[in-house]
């Protein structure tokens, strides 16, 4: 995992919610290990995922591979990869920008 990612983890599709939004599905996710539980919007018309599939999630702070993750002042998301660098992207189907919504910490509950 390079500096630049945060997270990766594979997780598989439990249920999947269309009805809400437009071109938007809301999946609820559960890690392989079963320690993590995700919801994820994604846009259906892009991916196309059903419940029971496993999906590759990588959370990172850049697509950048150059510079231990850390962009430059000309290496926006947007032209990553187009000016003949090698992006993160290139490793995926499908690539999500923004800012995560909520996070929340799980009980410690060892018992």
């Amino acid at each position: 995992m390079s500096d630049s990612q945060l997270l990766e983890e594979t997780f598989t599709v439990n249920a999947i919610d269309d009805k809400r939004y437009d071109r938007v599905s809301r999946l609820s996710c559960t890690s392989t290990d079963a320690t993590l539980t995700m919801t994820l919007d994604i846009n259906h018309e892009l991916l196309h995922v059903e419940a029971g599939n496993t999906i590759q999630l990588v959370l990172a702070t850049s697509l950048s591979l150059e510079n231990g993750g850390k962009d430059g002042a000309d290496m926006s998301w947007r032209n990553v990869g187009r000016a003949g660098h090698a992006s993160l992207a290139d490793m995926f189907d499908y690539v999500c920008y923004g800012r995560q919504y909520k996070f929340e910490d799980g009980d410690n509950d060892t018992a």
